[in-house]
């Protein structure tokens, strides 16, 4: 009786209906634990700040709640970041309650916080820059009457001030709008905090790929991996190669992103201080360039003749980089981030092999029949070339394998293997004084019956056998969807609230680990985002108080 009393008053307080697990339920991979029933002290903050103490004296957010510029801030109201800012983060607070007037004849209340003052305490606000992997992304929060104040270096950490703040709000009995007295200081425990997304395999709207950065911002990422090519289809819309997605996109005119596209999504992305990294991945993973772009992929041969048929990127030809100048010069004009990821994963050499013009030039460089020695020509050429464009490249980890000569600021990408082979390889990475990100825990397409998202979380970058300074080294992870069976119509609730449990192991401290504090904070975010028109699917049994297009 006394657990169901419990049961009862936490219903009440967080709206969240949480059954009883049934027992026997086996699930390969996926760790189940009995869901916790008592609401956080942290209430529903997602990710976890770095330090948090909230009191239990409460305020009003008053009829005249505003959020503005403090005085002597470095941001004014030219800063189009923070202004579009204070006007989503209000929406997002108050919602359609003030506009309609629904907060009138309502009990008033003893004390009222009237504003959130955002002071930017840096010289530079950096508010007509973009994100960098070096970014100062700090806060401090202090919520205390009769007004709240953030402050931060620079407007990036003023973001995910707002988010935090916005997450502190929730609503008393009478529905008012309501939030305690609070001190946060904050700031990432990892630089790169991201997401990738496969619009090669399935064309995503850009509505759809819009709605995930926004929903990215409310979990604190900061990098969108656009991968955005792919063997399937090419929808880049390239100025100087059109034909590559005149040719090659699932279709010409409705299935391609133009530059207006590409440029609104890297827009959308820096007023949320996102970054937005492109991938295009070569040698392999290339068959939809060949089809606008002639001789640029290898012909495979049956036999002595050729068989119709066309493998990687030939590496063997002076036109193959004479494209790949022009088209990586385009690119790091069009793509204003320091970095651009290469991919070089998944080379079949089969192709090559089959090619008698590929056998003589292996024996002219000595290369023997060791095709990794030819993938590495290529890559090696590829990067001179990107590196002319004042770009910093992200690779997948085969082409560190395959000793590539690379440069030191190398960002190397793991995503291979079991745990202990990933952690392997991180330490082996690290160890040669490389920066690297981890994916492998983390490919949400891979989907399981039960709460994947246990596993998900437990799973951290700097968990392998090294020194201190290897794992400083370490600069984050991306969690990773690709697109083989996703599409518009089941991204976001496959992505999220799933994604939400990396973007805390990237942000919060290495000591948050448990996963009954995490449930109790992620079910409640759920239903945040839910009530924020994101469809994310729910973590086990429940309901949120305002459903998804519903109440």
């Amino acid at each position: 009786m006394l657990l169901l009393l419990k049961f009862a008053v936490l219903l009440l307080t967080l709206g969240l209906c949480q059954g009883n697990r049934q027992p026997n339920i086996l699930v390969e991979d996926v760790e189940d634990v009995e869901p916790a029933f008592e609401p956080s002290r942290f209430g529903s903050l997602w990710p976890l700040p770095q330090k948090v103490k909230i009191s239990q004296d409460s305020f009003k957010l008053g009829s005249s709640f505003r959020i503005v510029d403090g005085k002597g801030s470095s941001a004014g109201s030219s800063c189009n970041i923070l202004q579009n800012a204070y006007r989503r983060y209000y929406e997002y607070i108050f919602g359609g309650a003030k506009r309609q007037g629904l907060g009138k004849n309502r009990r008033s209340a003893p004390s009222e916080l009237t504003e959130l003052r955002v002071y930017i305490t840096s010289a530079d606000s950096e508010c007509d820059g973009y994100p960098s992997v070096k970014s100062d992304e700090s806060y401090d929060l202090s919520v205390v009457q009769p007004f709240a104040v953030l402050r931060a270096p620079k407007v990036w950490g003023a973001l995910h001030g707002l988010e935090t703040f916005s997450q502190l709000v929730y609503e008393d009995e009478y529905g008012a709008k309501s939030i305690n007295a609070t001190a946060i200081s904050d700031f990432p425990r990892f630089a790169h905090r991201g997401i990738l997304l496969d619009t090669s395999r399935h064309f995503l709207p850009v509505k759809v790929i819009l709605a995930n950065l926004e929903t990215m911002a409310m979990n604190k990422f900061n990098v969108f991996h656009w991968h955005i090519v792919d063997d399937p289809s090419f929808p880049y819309l390239s100025r100087t190669f059109p034909q590559l997605s005149q040719q090659g996109s699932y279709h010409p005119y409705t299935h391609v992103y133009t530059p207006a596209d590409v440029k609104m999504v890297i827009e959308f992305a820096r007023l949320r201080g996102i970054r937005v990294v492109p991938e295009f991945d070569t040698p392999g993973h290339t068959q939809s360039w060949g089809k606008g772009q002639p001789d640029l992929l290898t012909p495979c041969y049956s036999g002595a003749t050729p068989s119709g048929t066309f493998g990687p990127v030939n590496p063997i030809l002076n036109t193959t980089y004479d494209f790949m100048a022009q088209f990586f010069k385009e690119i790091s004009s069009v793509f204003p981030d320091g970095y651009v990821h290469l991919g070089g994963d998944e080379v079949d050499f089969t192709c090559w092999k089959s090619n008698p013009d590929i056998q003589k030039f292996m024996d002219a460089q000595g290369f023997g029949k060791d095709y990794s020695k030819l993938e590495s020509f290529y890559i090696q050429k590829l990067l001179n070339i990107v590196t002319t464009t004042k770009k910093g490249y992200i690779i997948w980890q085969e082409v560190f394998d395959n000793g590539v000569t690379l440069k030191p600021d190398t960002i190397i990408h793991v995503w291979k293997g079991n745990q202990q082979q990933y952690q392997s390889e991180m330490a082996k990475v690290t160890s040669s004084g490389y920066h690297t990100l981890l994916s492998t825990p983390w490919y949400l397409n891979r989907i399981s019956y039960g709460q994947d998202w246990h596993a998900i979380y437990k799973a951290d970058p700097q968990d392998f056998n090294g020194t201190e300074k290897q794992k400083a080294l370490v600069i984050g992870g991306e969690a990773c969807l690709w697109g083989e069976f996703v599409d518009a119509t089941n991204l976001t609730p496959r992505l999220w609230p799933r994604a939400s449990a990396v973007g805390e192991r990237l942000w919060s401290s290495k000591d948050v680990t448990d996963l009954n504090d995490a449930f109790n904070r992620l079910s409640v975010h759920r239903c945040r985002m839910v009530e924020r028109g994101i469809p994310a699917e729910p973590l086990f049994y429940s309901y949120c108080p305002r459903e998804y297009k519903g109440l």
